[in-house]
């Protein structure tokens, strides 16, 4: 079994509603994002999954992220967009792109600042 990993980013705006402190008010991050995926075998010249393929997916999917107040996006305009939904909704979403009898997405790490990052797996 391997592991890959590709790190990416982008930077949005979002508010916790219901929060009771200063992180309700609508304020911005700089996000960073690690994809790890479980792959079980090799393809023919020894690569598990493209690490391209991997970002230009997860980048593209990101764009609807991007620069905008995370609220407004679905579904995130019905939940709070904390990082641990986002990393959440990022898991189920790459899961869908990404996911083969060979590849898994096996972790989503969400880091909102350089201190606070959360992790989504599923056992």
């Amino acid at each position: 079994m391997y592991e890959l990993s590709v790190e990416t980013g982008f930077s949005a705006a979002h508010q916790l509603l219901g929060y009771g402190g200063n992180c309700e008010n609508i304020h911005g991050h700089n996000w960073k994002l690690r994809v790890f995926l479980r792959v079980k075998e090799l393809n023919d010249i020894g690569i598990g999954m493209d690490f391209r393929e991997i970002k230009k997916k997860t980048d593209d999917l990101l764009l609807g992220l991007d620069h905008v107040n995370i609220n407004k996006v679905p579904p995130f305009d019905s939940i709070n967009p904390s990082s641990e939904n986002v990393a959440r909704w990022l898991f189920q979403q790459l899961g869908g792109l990404l996911n083969s009898d060979n590849v898994r997405v096996s972790r989503v790490d969400v880091n909102e600042t350089d201190q606070y990052s959360v992790s989504y797996f599923e056992e």
